[in-house]
């Protein structure tokens, strides 16, 4: 199984910035993707923003411009560098990556591997 350890989280003010990393182990290939979700208390789980392994990157509207997401130095680890804050941002923060994988011309098989969450608050 992929094991995804998150890093970076915490309280800081509105208008600061946090930079959250991920790192993915037990799995020596290149993940399809890796990304962002989080969740508030009350609300469902949302994207915050996916990068893919050909170098896509996909944000939701409300992170957009603020938001910044990259590869790391190190096989399949990705950061979010987090600017302009609010407490709309309050959330834990979970790291997601994709595999997939299946014999060459046969059929792919998708399976979604998540983190532990790490604590963003802003305050306000």
């Amino acid at each position: 199984q992929v094991r995804l350890v998150e890093s970076g989280g915490g309280l800081v003010e509105t208008g600061g910035s946090l930079r959250l990393s991920c790192a993915a182990s037990n799995w020596i290939f290149t993940l399809d993707r890796m990304g962002w979700y989080r969740q508030a208390p009350g609300k469902q789980r949302e994207l915050v923003s996916i990068l893919t392994s050909n170098g896509t990157t996909m944000y939701s509207d409300s992170v957009k411009g603020r938001f910044t997401i990259s590869r790391g130095s190190a096989k399949n680890t990705v950061s979010l560098q987090m600017n302009s804050l609010g407490p709309e941002d309050t959330a834990v923060y979970y790291c997601h990556a994709r595999r997939v994988s299946g014999p060459i011309g046969g059929p792919l098989s998708e399976n979604d591997f998540w983190g532990q969450g790490t604590q963003v608050t802003v305050s306000s």
